[in-house]
């Protein structure tokens, strides 16, 4: 059976082709996937080319060695089964379903430590979200949310959704998403957030900003940014109170736009918290560490049910027409996934 992956070959479009097999060494495993996912935000990105060519494409994940020059494979939520070990001593790994940061492929050989073991029963499907859960969860440790406070989380694409679903279980007075695509903001409403506004309705954004700063409130005390949009930010600005924090998860690429740091963000005192899932907030890391918060993210995903995200299911010979739609705000696509 040929191997096959997906290669980001110019911007704007990719390709399916044939690689090279090879076979499992020590600390290596042989995976046949069963799905992949395209990250919405960072894949539908780097399918626009909006990523400098000079930079690395991942400096944690060998399966994303190199750097953004065509032709390249991205790609870091795979799930699949084991069917080949390098060393008889992880046997115990042989026919177990694990997620991997890997790229989108149909077989692969992936090292060892950036493979993780799905609980048994666990759908492929809802395993996809294991990295995007992990991210929500660091968005909102980062946030660092308090009992009674107001936050509000720009941006309801799948991490975006994921975020307001762990927020949600806090203590929070209330707790306002906001993006401009209807699906996404019923959904933010079924995880049960108090109110989800359109962005790009001027007047839902004054009337919110009435209510956050008339006579007994003092704004947001916090807000979480991941909208992918420079505007995101600045509206988080616009709305955050003295003293307030902006946890930035979004990565904007080029040509992002202005982020406007005049009086609001002056006088205000604004935090800007630069969030990114490869490490652990230094003033946690005493007590957690990576692998805690992944077993974290593993238990949230059964408490979330994520599969309900998937809007759009392809082969992977279909992947000019899956990135198109992934990266096509208008077409009604949130999570869009290969099936092998």
């Amino acid at each position: 059976m040929s191997i096959e992956a997906i290669f980001h070959v110019a911007p704007h479009t990719v390709a399916l082709r044939e690689v090279r097999p090879a076979k499992p060494g020590p600390g290596e495993l042989l995976v046949r996937a069963h799905c992949s996912a395209i990250s919405p935000g960072t894949e539908s990105l780097i399918f626009r080319g909006g990523v400098p060519e000079n930079l690395k494409l991942d400096e944690q994940l060998a399966s994303l060695d190199g750097h953004f020059r065509y032709p390249f494979k991205y790609g870091y939520a795979l799930v699949g089964e084991v069917i080949g070990v390098g060393s008889r001593e992880d046997r115990r790994w042989q026919g177990r379903r694990v997620f991997a940061f890997h790229p989108h492929q149909t077989e692969a050989v992936i090292g060892k430590r950036y493979c993780h073991l799905l609980p048994e029963g666990m759908p492929a499907d809802r395993a996809l979200f294991l990295a995007n859960m992990e991210t929500a969860l660091n968005l909102v440790m980062d946030a660092a949310p308090l009992t009674g406070e107001r936050g509000m989380v720009f941006g309801q694409g799948v991490v975006g959704l994921l975020a307001a679903a762990v927020l949600g279980q806090f203590p929070l007075e209330e707790l306002i998403t906001a993006d401009p695509v209807p699906l996404r903001r019923e959904l933010s409403q079924k995880l049960g957030v108090s109110l989800a506004i359109d962005p790009s309705r001027g007047r839902e954004l004054a009337v919110l900003e009435d209510c956050l700063f008339d006579a007994d409130q003092s704004g947001l005390d916090f807000a979480i940014e991941v909208s992918g949009q420079i505007e995101g930010l600045n509206q988080a600005i616009r709305l955050c109170g003295f003293d307030s924090r902006i946890v930035v998860g979004s990565w904007y690429g080029r040509n992002a736009g202005l982020v406007d740091l005049g009086g609001h963000f002056h006088r205000r005192r604004i935090k800007l918290i630069s969030s990114q899932v490869s490490t652990i907030d230094p003033a946690l890391s005493g007590r957690w560490s990576k692998e805690r918060r992944l077993a974290l993210a593993l238990d949230w995903l059964d408490r979330v049910a994520p599969e309900q995200f998937i809007t759009h299911r392809f082969g992977p010979a279909d992947c000019q027409v899956a990135f198109e739609l992934a990266g096509d705000k208008n077409a009604g696509a949130l999570q869009v996934i290969f099936e092998f």
